[in-house]
């Protein structure tokens, strides 16, 4: 007996037309639906570009630093916002001032205790930052950085105080700008204009008022030393003033402030 054309199929014959429909589905939902593929190309190009936005911002406004003095920075920022929220009573305390106008005891002081080798390094210590990744690898985290001043700047104007290799990789970066765009002396002015002194206290003309009620420009060795040693750790030593450990690094500080290099203008 003959089947008709339009009969019972086969099994491999409905699996066959089966597997055709599921196909032309698919085929559809393809044209109609992007695939995770091109997501993903397009979720990865948004982040390189406005990554690529975000290091030329960091370039232009390093760039105009050559003519105009910084008014702020990301620390000064955020101790602002935090002042605001828990002390409305109190400001940040910050003056900008010439760098002819500090004293050159405080910046043998800082150049002595923070970057020895400022004047003739390109922003970075390679020994240092390796010495810093041994002793985080055994830490288990990030407990050193191995910064320069140049480094710390960095640091200070666009970054957070957050601790992670990620920041750190953009500190370099911006690190490398900073040395690009601007001679030694004035990447040094900004430091001295911008770095965090204590509880809302930045830049050297506030910490000299805050701590010794003088101007910068008047600051002595013995001052100067005490200050610079209170950097790492300006909210705690500007807690505990008397520390003894603050009395002893001074007096290290103070005999070294001799060799301390300083730098000179390319202008």
């Amino acid at each position: 007996m003959r089947r008709d054309a339009a009969g019972p199929q086969t099994a491999s014959e409905y699996v066959r037309g089966f597997a055709q429909r599921a196909g032309a589905a698919r085929g559809q939902q393809a044209v109609k639906r992007p695939g995770a593929l091109r997501w993903l190309i397009y979720a990865a190009s948004v982040t390189v570009v406005s990554w690529l936005a975000l290091q030329l911002f960091y370039f232009a406004q390093i760039a105009t630093w050559n003519v105009v003095d910084p008014q702020s920075t990301a620390f000064m920022r955020s101790d602002a916002a935090y002042l605001q929220a828990d002390h409305p009573g109190l400001d940040i305390q910050h003056q900008w001032v010439p760098y002819d106008q500090i004293s050159r005891n405080l910046k043998r002081a800082i150049i002595a205790s923070e970057d020895a080798n400022f004047v003739n390094n390109n922003g970075y210590e390679t020994d240092a930052i390796l010495q810093a990744w041994e002793r985080n690898k055994k830490r288990g985290h990030i407990v050193r950085g191995g910064s320069t001043i140049t480094q710390q700047l960095a640091r200070n104007l666009f970054l957070s105080r957050e601790k992670s290799y990620i920041r750190k990789g953009q500190e370099l970066i911006i690190t490398w700008m900073l040395e690009t765009l601007l001679d030694k002396e004035r990447i040094f002015e900004i430091y001295l204009n911008s770095v965090e002194w204590g509880n809302g206290v930045y830049g050297a003309q506030a910490a000299a008022q805050h701590y010794y009620k003088t101007n910068a420009t008047k600051l002595t060795a013995w001052q100067s030393a005490r200050l610079a040693v209170m950097l790492p750790r300006p909210k705690f030593f500007d807690d505990h003033r008397n520390s003894a450990y603050l009395s002893q690094r001074s007096g290290v500080i103070a005999r070294r402030m001799g060799a301390a290099e300083l730098p000179q203008s390319s202008q």
